[in-house]
């Protein structure tokens, strides 16, 4: 695991090298701090939760976590640096590895500085922090989930631009599996096992379970099972196209 956090942490400070990941930061702070007020209803529904906050992030990952997750791979792929990660002496397994965590822990920061937040709603009244802390865990699973689908198709192509449409549409298709209106449209038509599988394949269904204050093993083992799946694809496809 030494190789796995030497090149995290040098994933990792290579984000602050470049403005990149300040735009980021500024940009995903902006929006997390103005959609539950402007969209949200924060004030409106007199309610001391960050309910408003958490219910649009699986909607600005969306967005957000393909403009990380495009660079991991797909950058280097068309630099050429990636022939010469192939020559340090770490796997490809742990190179997946530590690119993945950098990435994670880099949205797991910005998540963090969302803290404002949670003061905000203590100062307004007496939350359940325990829910709070519970929905920030769903957060960062849920950004996990979307950067190891990013990892997956930034592994596909050279071209980030394709890497983040890609990553974008079956993000899309992750969250939009739970939404009502998919569910209503698939209920009239499909048995209720298959409408069940649907919804609890749905980030939304996921989210929503830990937002209510349950950290439940099937979300656990939901997120665990998408990530490892998809850094193992991740990890085949680049060795495809080492040999190729």
């Amino acid at each position: 695991m030494k190789n796995v956090w030497t090149l995290a942490r040098r994933e990792l400070s290579g984000y602050f090298a470049t403005p990149v990941a300040y735009v980021f930061l500024f940009f995903y702070l902006v929006f997390m701090g103005v959609m539950p007020f402007a969209l949200g209803g924060f004030y409106e529904r007199e309610q001391a939760d960050l309910v408003p906050f958490f219910q649009f992030h699986p909607w600005l990952y969306l967005f957000l976590i393909p403009a990380v997750s495009m660079r991991l791979w797909a950058e280097e792929r068309k630099s050429g640096t990636v022939e010469l990660l192939m020559t340090l002496p770490v796997t490809l397994w742990q190179m997946v590895l530590g690119k993945f965590l950098a990435a994670w822990f880099f949205t797991g920061l910005a998540l963090v500085l969302t803290f404002p937040m949670v003061i905000t709603v203590n100062f307004l009244g007496k939350p359940d922090n325990g829910v709070i802390l519970a929905s920030y865990i769903g957060s960062f699973l849920l950004a996990g989930g979307y950067l190891a689908v990013g990892s997956l198709f930034s592994a596909s192509t050279k071209n980030q631009v394709i890497a983040f449409v890609l990553t974008f549409v079956v993000g899309l298709l992750f969250v939009l599996a739970g939404h009502p209106f998919v569910l209503d449209w698939v209920t009239g038509t499909v048995p209720a096992a298959v409408t069940d599988a649907v919804r609890s394949f749905s980030f939304l269904t996921q989210m929503n379970t830990i937002s209510g204050g349950v950290i439940d093993v099937r979300a656990l083992t939901y997120f665990g099972s998408l990530i490892v799946a998809c850094l193992i694809g991740s990890g085949i496809v680049l060795d495809m196209k080492k040999a190729a």
